[in-house]
């Protein structure tokens, strides 16, 4: 026998988006509309492809809704595997745990949750499959990951988790374990969630992320979706990812050494600019900007660095209404021999005022409060963007730019 099922996760229904409301509205728009249309394509594809089952391992929804709106369309998509007689099993997440409002919401027959008190075990009589899982209760509890059954012999064996792991991910430490501590199970395949990266953790046995459906943030760049799982005479033979994003994120890194003037480094970042929206097929795009290498231009386009953001969104905005650049990043430095020649032409020592500036703990205590003020208004996905060291040699870097004055 051979069939095939879906494992999702993250699915993260009306997630505030990060990092675009406030630069245009429109945008923001239309990148808040591509997590409802990920979803919406992950149903067609689920019933298009004729897939056995549907696994979404947690986070369906992000926190309590803003109106009952978000759990009408999440009912609405699943309708459409009810009555196309594809079942659905799912487990709360740790978001989905913090919401209050989801909690009463009817879903179809079809759809079952795991419960959150321990482990238990869904069947699939005709495909002898077994699926392990837990949701996350309100306060999670030490034994979480240990109270998940043993395998049943004979059965292809499921566990669906929604965890850290070890937490070497990137993301906060929720029902830690190991893959080791996953492998004493036996199960055949392990469907994890709440890292929002693809990863083949193992293949023997299979521990899988399949990431978010949708990029929310800079932060999660690439091409996003869920895992396609190929079962044959009980056997799992294939795991591939299926592409499911509306809208995608990127970083451009664009090394300049070799520009002599603005407008070749601007030309070299439209020519990168471009081939990155040809690979997004035609799919909204927010693209952050970073300019690197030695380059004598360093001074003047720190000098330079909003208009130059708002040339690069102009043109941008020439491949398509929905192409943006989400900000330009400015390390480019000084050649070596610029750089000294330029400090032993300076009527003041700015490169030992800065230094001094910089080592000055009242200073630093400065900026560092400056930086933990702005990082506590952002949400935690945009934390990481402000790391106070970073912050502190930036802020030097700049203002010695700037008051060496525009070179070129």
């Amino acid at each position: 026998m051979r069939f095939t099922f879906i494992h999702a996760a993250d699915l993260h229904i009306d997630s505030p988006l990060i990092g675009l409301s406030l630069k245009d509205p429109k945008i923001a728009e239309r990148f808040a509309h591509a997590g409802r249309r990920a979803i919406e394509t992950l149903v067609e594809e689920t019933i298009a492809s004729g897939a056995a089952f549907l696994i979404i391992a947690g986070d369906i929804f992000d926190g309590d809704w803003k109106d009952v709106t978000t759990g009408l369309f999440f009912v609405r998509v699943m309708g459409a595997l009810h009555r196309a007689g594809i079942p659905v099993f799912m487990i709360k997440g740790n978001h989905d745990a913090e919401s209050i409002m989801s909690r009463d919401l009817p879903y179809p027959p079809t759809m079952a949750t795991f419960a959150a008190t321990k482990a238990e075990t869904i069947t699939l009589d005709a495909l002898r499959v077994a699926l392990h899982g837990r949701s996350f209760p309100n306060r999670l509890t030490s034994d979480f990951v240990e109270s998940y059954p043993a395998r049943r012999e004979g059965w292809l064996n499921i566990g669906v988790l929604h965890t850290s792991l070890d937490g070497s991910r990137g993301h906060e430490g929720y029902a830690p374990c190991s893959v080791d501590d996953l492998k004493r199970f036996g199960y055949d395949y392990w469907a994890l969630g709440h890292v929002h990266a693809a990863e083949v953790v193992s293949r023997d046995p299979w521990i899988v992320y399949p990431g978010n459906l949708q990029g929310r943030s800079v932060r999660e760049t690439g091409a996003k979706g869920a895992m396609r799982v190929t079962v044959e005479d009980g056997h799992i033979v294939d795991v591939a990812p299926i592409v499911l994003d509306s809208a995608r994120w990127a970083h451009l890194s664009v090394d300049i050494s070799q520009s002599t003037s603005e407008a070749d480094a601007i030309a070299q970042v439209h020519a990168m600019l471009a081939k990155t929206h040809a690979d997004s097929k035609g799919r909204s795009l927010a693209v952050r900007v970073t300019l690197l290498g030695q380059n004598i231009l360093h001074n003047h386009l720190i000098s330079r660095r909003e208009s130059l953001e708002d040339e690069l969104r102009a043109g941008a905005l020439h491949l398509a209404e929905d192409c943006w650049i989400e900000s330009l990043r400015i390390k480019t430095t000084l050649p070596p021999q610029v750089a000294a020649i330029a400090a032993s032409d300076e009527a003041i020592d700015l490169h030992h005022l800065l230094s001094e500036a910089a080592d000055d703990p009242a200073f630093t205590a400065a900026i560092g409060d400056l930086v933990e003020s702005v990082k506590a208004k952002l949400p935690k996905d945009l934390h990481d963007e402000f790391d106070r060291s970073d912050a502190l040699t930036t802020i030097v870097s700049d203002a010695r730019a700037l008051l060496a004055g525009d070179d070129a």
